[in-house]
């Protein structure tokens, strides 16, 4: 028999860390891809942000559509329709080809990262939550972090078409791990599609994820970025309205009545804002700052990562003892100290010591990253799983679209104070602060959570009730195994 409980996480890490990793890996070999196309980097940069246009559009539908035709099925196709895109990114001769190429690879991205967090949460126990979740987060900070070196070792020494078909392989893999170990769980009421709420969902989000993308990269004028923030802001105002009259919006905001849940949205809003700009800033401080090749940079910002390995085994243990109010108060501010500490990186600075300060970082951020993820469902009913899922993917992408803008505007605006016409090592400090201060700003949302939250999926209550009794780690145990064998039930039913 194999053990669900791990062989779950990892069937979604795995497709969670195709996509990170494909998504950050396009921008080092950029250059190489658009002189084989007969095109300017600049232009290719279509690329990038049409894949982001395609999540913005589509992860609304995806909670609906996990409901429809079952989370299992949809990961699946999701996976499947992820590596066809992934297939005509290889073969494109041509800018039309790639773009459209990177159109359905988005579609498949939208579906792949809110329906295998569903997959998850409807397949294990809530005792082992947090494990699970543990896992699937390192993908989405190895992913960014890992893939410019990738990209750029591939495309020096192979062909830039391999980048996109190492993906094959392991989306044929996952795609059988899903099938064969993923019970076949679909909603027990269907809801009619909210057809204009998707359009109007749609737009708004592609208006305001695409606008804060491409903000300060001089892709296209300021009035023009304006004009797709404030069009996508008034289209999701109309989103909103229109949401309070319907019994099932695509996205329910409703679910912001749960303090958990409005803690990890708001909050985590607020932390993956300014954890979200360390990918864009730090590789530029490394190469442009500091001179190191793209190779060399990604050895050096991989340290974090390894941080963030380490965390997993650790995860569940921390947040059973600190609980889940107290761990992410603090550590929101321990992660953003980390963060802001990159301003004092100088040239003279040894790669040795950012190393350290780098994988200590990451082992704090991966850790709030997993509270953060887990806690979201900790109040959610099984009916209402799908919908949360939805909101909670909407957020995460704002929140990186958004960091990523914060960055560069804060880069910008430090060389128009200095009289900087070039970048330089000197101008990424100021950025740095501010996206810390950001980060830590989020803690505040956290202290509003209840004391007691998330107690019953963190096994806090557990080890609570063992320490009132006096009976140590047995009662600890028989509480732990209690939750774990009502949940087992709950989902054997749903199962038939």
């Amino acid at each position: 028999m194999v053990d669900k409980q791990r062989v779950i996480p990892l069937i979604v890490a795995t497709a969670l860390f195709m996509e990170n990793m494909d998504s950050t890996v396009i921008a080092t070999s950029l250059p190489a891809i658009a002189a084989d196309l007969g095109t300017s980097p600049l232009t290719l940069k279509l690329a990038i942000t049409s894949y982001l246009l395609s999540l913005a559009v589509f992860i609304p539908a995806s909670g609906w559509t996990a409901d429809r035709f079952g989370a299992r099925m949809v990961f699946a196709i999701a996976v499947g329709v992820f590596m066809v895109g992934s297939v005509g990114c290889a073969l494109s001769t041509s800018v039309t080809d790639f773009v459209f190429a990177r159109i359905l690879q988005g579609m498949g991205g939208a579906m792949m990262t809110p329906v295998g967090r569903l997959v998850l949460l409807r397949s294990v126990d809530k005792s082992a939550l947090v494990n699970a979740m543990a896992w699937v987060t390192v993908p989405a900070l190895i992913g960014p972090v890992i893939g410019p070196p990738l990209g750029g070792f591939i495309t020096t020494y192979a062909s830039w078409h391999w980048i996109f078909l190492i993906n094959i392989p392991i989306g044929l893999l996952g795609i059988f791990m899903a099938l064969r170990f993923i019970d076949p769980i679909k909603s027990e009421t269907r809801e009619p599609f909210d057809l204009y709420g998707m359009v109007l969902a749609g737009i708004g989000l592609a208006g305001i994820a695409f606008g804060l993308s491409v903000a300060g990269l001089n892709l296209l004028p300021w009035s023009t970025v304006a004009a797709l923030v404030v069009g996508g802001t008034i289209s999701m105002t109309l989103y909103v309205l229109h949401a309070r009259r319907t019994g099932s919006p695509v996205l329910d905001f409703s679910l912001l009545r749960l303090p958990t849940l409005r803690a990890a949205v708001f909050g985590g809003f607020l932390f993956r804002l300014g954890i979200g700009a360390l990918p864009f800033l730090l590789p530029l401080l490394m190469q442009i700052g500091f001179g190191l090749t793209p190779f060399h940079s990604g050895l050096v910002t991989f340290a974090s990562s390894l941080g963030a390995m380490g965390m997993k085994t650790l995860a569940a243990r921390i947040i059973r003892t600190f609980g889940f109010r107290n761990l992410m108060t603090v550590n929101a501010i321990v992660s953003a100290f980390f963060l802001g500490v990159c301003a004092l990186f100088t040239v003279s600075t040894p790669l040795l010591i950012i190393m350290v300060i780098l994988v200590v970082g990451g082992f704090f951020r991966s850790l709030e990253f997993t509270a953060i993820n887990t806690v979201a469902y900790a109040d959610v009913e099984t009916a209402q799983m799908s919908r949360a899922t939805t909101l909670v993917s909407v957020n995460q992408q704002l929140a990186i679209s958004a960091g990523v803008a914060v960055g560069a505007a804060c880069v910008e605006t430090t060389m128009w104070f200095s009289h900087v016409s070039e970048i330089n090592a000197t101008v990424f400090a100021p950025a740095f602060v501010v996206v810390a201060l950001t980060s830590a700003a989020s803690s505040w949302f956290f202290w509003q959570m209840p004391a007691d939250a998330g107690h019953e999926i963190s096994g806090r209550k557990a080890v609570e009730i063992a320490s009132r009794k006096g009976a140590g780690k047995g009662a600890e145990k028989a509480a732990v195994k209690a939750a774990s064998e009502d949940t087992q039930d709950v989902r054997d039913q749903r199962l038939g």
